[in-house]
């Protein structure tokens, strides 16, 4: 039996649709069982155990149940499994699923070490691919836009991209100021007790 080029081609593209479908199902599934605790967290007894008596598993599966980590990830996977299920959000969702499919392998592979989990989950980042691969012409639209033609809107003589790094750090610093603020508010005399000796301490350093 041989198939026309247009039937091969709809077949692939049919393909597509239900490795899509496959994974927003999938990760539907996972996301929303973290938002209603169906995943993550310790028995009661297992809670009332040393950290040396866990295993990674499930010393692992503790970590990941604190908040707001845990509605995070579920709710990013939710997130992502229905963008792949619109045509028009496929390839936001694909690109939003990439990490978490990745993530989700590598904490498999250093925590709960469950080999048929290693397959399945290397299947789903094959299947990501083959979906970027069928939708390459907006892939490669998207990378030209994003590569090609950006640049800084003035240029800047020689002596200003040196300053560079005293400038980054500059913003560093900027972005303590708030938090700096409050605790002055908050707890005035102890602050600034703590940022006197922190001076002092860097005066030191580069005076020695």
């Amino acid at each position: 039996m041989t198939f026309s080029k247009t039937t091969r081609a709809q077949l692939w593209d049919y393909s597509i649709l239900a490795a899509r479908v496959l994974l927003a199902g999938t990760f539907l599934v996972y996301g929303g069982a973290k938002l209603v605790d169906g995943q993550f967290g310790l028995s009661a007894a297992e809670a009332a155990k040393p950290v040396s008596q866990l295993s990674l598993f499930r010393l692992s599966w503790y970590l990941f149940a604190q908040e707001p980590f845990k509605s995070f990830v579920g709710i990013s996977q939710v997130v992502a499994g229905l963008l792949l299920l619109w045509n028009r959000t496929a390839l936001l969702g694909a690109l939003l699923l990439l990490p978490i499919a990745a993530n989700v392998l590598v904490v498999n592979l250093t925590y709960i070490k469950m080999p048929g989990l290693y397959w399945r989950l290397s299947y789903y980042l094959l299947l990501l691919g083959l979906i970027f691969w069928h939708y390459r012409s907006r892939m490669h639209a998207a990378w030209v836009a994003l590569t090609h033609g950006l640049t800084t809107r003035f240029r800047y003589p020689w002596w200003a991209y040196l300053l560079l790094p005293a400038a980054a750090i500059g913003l560093e610093l900027l972005g303590t100021l708030p938090q700096l603020i409050y605790f002055l508010v908050s707890k005035p005399a102890e602050t600034w007790r703590s940022t006197m000796q922190l001076v002092a301490s860097v005066w030191a350093h580069l005076s020695s």
